[in-house]
């Protein structure tokens, strides 16, 4: 297929009526999909793994789903693309470097796509990935002119996708091919052109992004600070100086992703077990995993188990400190909740959630268990603690250090959660260990794992860093 020619043209002629976009944000994992609709066609743009929304919302719309559009292998959770072509019969479009396994159609610079009032331009934007694409959307029914651009994880609000997810080409190598195609593609796009990335803060896949979930060229021209750089090698030292480790689990999606995953729905539903054979599993290497609140974890929990909470980054926490391959119990309050739990961690690949406690933490006390809990610690404690007794404690700073930089504690060890099960046996045990991050999601899930490191002399700063610095600010007033 030559470049510029249409991989499909449907189009019966053209009216006035506008295309349809519609975002679909799924917020544990910063992650945003997309509908391009026009003339009772539909295109689904980096679909999530459970895709029941868009099969609901092109039957609510008199939508027939006939295209999906990947713009790069995702290395952060697990693409629906697969299922939704063997429920909707759809095309899938992937670029041609991505070597997928599954049927699709390889798209490379210059092809183009057409249905309705809907025209895609492709661009090979490499960079994150080699493979990556970016979809520019012209509305046939508006001007003569790109009305969008689907820019995956090549440009962000805000940020630029990382360079370090290729395993033949260094960070380096990756964010020269990212700035070419920024400079050289990107931003020959009219300054209107709307922005719609497939992630938003909270990624892994960047590291400044923010919290707008679209914008225009015009805007990241003007204030995303990659594009700020005056030219490539400042570009390339900007994105891969201090460049944070890549999660483990991201080369695994990838895989996954290349090949195709199955549906959510073949997966067995976890079964109840009594908490003897909860006990007996775990003392044979099985994963407890404890969703439930911090504040309920810190109060009492199993020993030896791990605690995320379900409402923040849930799964790609899961990922990256227990990786995609070990069995899992689930320990939660309801079956809504171990539901709900096992469809986040499958949307980043951990399929191997064989069963939960029944009837929970309750259960587990009526057999007659043991149970652990986590002091905390309030802000004016650990003052007075850090006042009158300097030498008996050291505080752990598991924020990331882009958050370390906008202020820290002055003596505090810094490692960064994702890192501390490397780390955590360079600890000093023999005093007092008070852990924090931000607000106080992220400090539990690290206590969780010192606990089962062996460090037990610890305690969680109750609302984190945003506490202590609301503290030293009412003081301040109160001075004034």
């Amino acid at each position: 297929m030559g470049a510029g020619q249409a991989l499909v043209d449907c189009a019966k002629g053209i009216d006035m009526e506008p295309v349809l976009i519609q975002q679909f944000f799924l917020g544990c994992l910063a992650h945003a999909s997309y509908i391009v609709a026009s003339k009772g066609i539909a295109a689904v743009i980096d679909p999530q793994r459970d895709v029941d929304l868009y099969l609901d919302f092109a039957r609510e719309n008199n939508l027939r789903i006939e295209h999906i559009i990947e713009t790069h292998l995702h290395a952060d959770f697990v693409s629906g693309h697969h299922e939704l072509a063997q429920r909707s019969g759809a095309h899938i479009y992937l670029g041609e470097d991505a070597h997928a396994t599954f049927p699709h159609i390889a798209i490379k610079d210059g092809d183009t796509l057409q249905f309705g009032n809907a025209h895609f331009d492709f661009l090979h934007t490499p960079g994150h990935t080699i493979e990556g694409v970016c979809a520019v959307l012209t509305d046939l029914a508006g001007p003569s002119q790109p009305r969008a651009v689907f820019t995956g994880d090549t440009l962000f609000v805000g940020d630029v996708g990382r360079p370090d997810l290729s395993a033949d080409h260094t960070p380096q190598q990756l964010a020269a091919l990212l700035y070419r195609s920024l400079h050289e593609k990107l931003l020959k796009l009219p300054d209107d052109t709307e922005i719609f990335p497939a992630h938003g803060a909270g990624s892994l896949c960047g590291r400044q992004m923010s919290n707008e979930r679209s914008s225009t060229i015009g805007q990241q021209r003007r204030t995303n600070y990659a594009l700020l750089a005056r030219n490539e090698d400042e570009f390339i030292h900007l994105l891969t100086d201090s460049l944070p480790p890549r999660p483990e689990y991201f080369g695994r999606d990838v895989e996954l992703n290349r090949h195709g995953a199955s549906s959510i729905d073949e997966l067995p539903a976890p079964k109840p077990l009594p908490a003897a054979e909860v006990k007996r599993r775990h003392s044979e290497g099985t994963i407890l995993l404890d969703t439930r609140s911090s504040a309920d974890f810190a109060a009492a929990y199993i020993p030896g188990s791990f605690h995320i909470a379900l409402s923040g980054q849930y799964a790609s926490w899961a990922a990256r400190i227990l990786g995609l391959d070990r069995h899992i119990i689930l320990i939660g309050e309801d079956t809504d909740q171990l539901r709900e739990s096992q469809l986040r961690l499958a949307r980043v690949g951990i399929e191997h959630v064989d069963a939960y406690l029944e009837g929970g933490i309750t259960g587990w006390h009526k057999a007659g268990y043991e149970f652990d809990y986590v002091p905390q610690i309030s802000v004016q404690e650990l003052a007075d603690l850090e006042e009158k007794e300097p030498d008996s404690l050291t505080i752990l700073d598991v924020r990331e250090p882009g958050e370390v930089e906008t202020g820290a504690f002055a003596n505090s060890i810094r490692i960064p959660l994702g890192q501390l099960t490397k780390h955590a046996a360079e600890l000093d045990p023999s005093k007092l260990l008070v852990v924090h991050c931000k607000g106080g999601y992220r400090s539990a899930i690290a206590s969780s794992i010192l606990r089962r490191a062996g460090i037990h002399d610890i305690a969680n700063l109750t609302g984190g860093y945003d506490a202590w610095k609301a503290a030293q600010l009412q003081k301040a007033e109160a001075i004034l």
